[in-house]
């Protein structure tokens, strides 16, 4: 009578002491797509709904056709906060200037000027919660949340208070979001989850 043999065990990444800093988000090996670094602990993303694709999607393109030439737009990309804290957010907007290698990785959280969240399942309370929090304290003068309501795309839009150095609310948009910093933007929000439709046949 065979024995089957064991399955091997995963083998996880085992932290330092103090936990894992933002270094090591380049060097850590087999690490999965998209890992983050938040309070010095890896956090590994769910599968992504269709929402939050098409959303990621259209707020990149329709950001990269609106913005100054002195902006740009990038989306899925890792910024330094601090030593332990390399968030990914969904979609940022960053000065021109800190783009200067194709092979980068990341970049300083004070050339953000805009970081954008969209939110699933699993990322509800990261995205409403401990990173709103860490891009304040990295003094992003801008933040917005899309959440998924219904099937249809609802953007919470945050501004720094420097006053108080967090964030305050001031906006939320449901069909049709109009605002004007960091530029002038306009979009038919609509249009996040509307189906593509062929030319009719006559």
């Amino acid at each position: 009578m065979s024995i089957e043999p064991e399955a091997p065990e995963p083998r996880w990444a085992v932290p330092p002491v103090g936990g894992w800093t933002a270094d090591d988000l380049d060097t850590l090996p087999n690490l999965p797509p998209h890992t983050e670094l938040i309070d010095g602990s890896l956090v590994f993303v769910g599968p992504q709904t269709l929402f939050h694709s098409r959303a990621v999607d259209f707020f990149n393109w329709q950001l990269q056709s609106l913005a100054p030439t002195e902006l740009e737009v990038v989306r899925e990309f890792t910024i330094d906060i601090d030593r332990y804290n390399r968030p990914e957010p969904d979609v940022i907007i960053v000065n021109g200037e800190v783009i200067q290698d194709p092979e980068q990785t990341r970049f300083p959280a004070e050339s953000v000027r805009l970081a954008i969240e969209v939110v699933s399942p699993e990322s509800r309370s990261r995205d409403r919660e401990t990173k709103p929090v860490k891009y304040a304290r990295a003094k992003i003068p801008h933040f917005w949340r899309v959440e998924n309501h219904d099937g249809r795309a609802v953007v919470y839009v945050f501004e720094l208070e420097p006053a108080t150095g967090a964030y305050t609310s001031t906006g939320i948009f449901h069909d049709r979001m109009k605002v004007s910093v960091p530029f002038d933007i306009d979009l038919d929000l609509t249009a996040v989850t509307a189906r593509r439709r062929g030319a009719e046949t006559p």
